[in-house]
């Protein structure tokens, strides 16, 4: 299975300058456990669950804190075409949870560790 295939419909997007309250009741209402930070359509950074944790933790004005001081910058991305379990691999290694998907220059979505330990799952039970 190839991330392209884990994406679908429009990703969570914030832009960099959007509250940290704003950018956590979308997360919530979407229920997302990230969300792309893009400027234009280029992709400037990702915000987990885990960035809103450490705001929290460092007692963060979340209704005045912009997104942008709490995200992980220049995220490493992904094709489409990349395989899931080699995906996996990568997060695994990496200890990231959540793993942007771009095709031509366009954010597509955001894979997490969940959705890639289900796509891994259910291929070795299609073997």
């Amino acid at each position: 299975m190839l991330l392209g295939e884990l994406v679908a419909g429009t990703p969570f997007v914030c832009g960099p300058d959007a509250s940290l309250i704003e950018v956590a009741v979308g997360m919530a209402s979407a229920g997302h456990g990230s969300a792309g930070v893009v400027d234009g359509r280029r992709l400037v950074g990702v915000f987990t669950e885990r960035d809103l944790l450490r705001a929290v933790a460092q007692a963060a004005d979340l209704e005045e804190e912009p997104v942008r001081r709490w995200m992980g910058r220049d995220p490493d991305v992904f094709s489409p075409d990349v395989d899931a379990y080699d995906a996996a691999q990568w997060l695994l290694e990496s200890g990231y949870r959540h793993l942007p998907v771009v095709g031509d220059g366009v954010l597509l979505g955001i894979v997490s560790l969940r959705g890639l330990l289900a796509a891994v799952l259910s291929s070795i039970e299609d073997e």
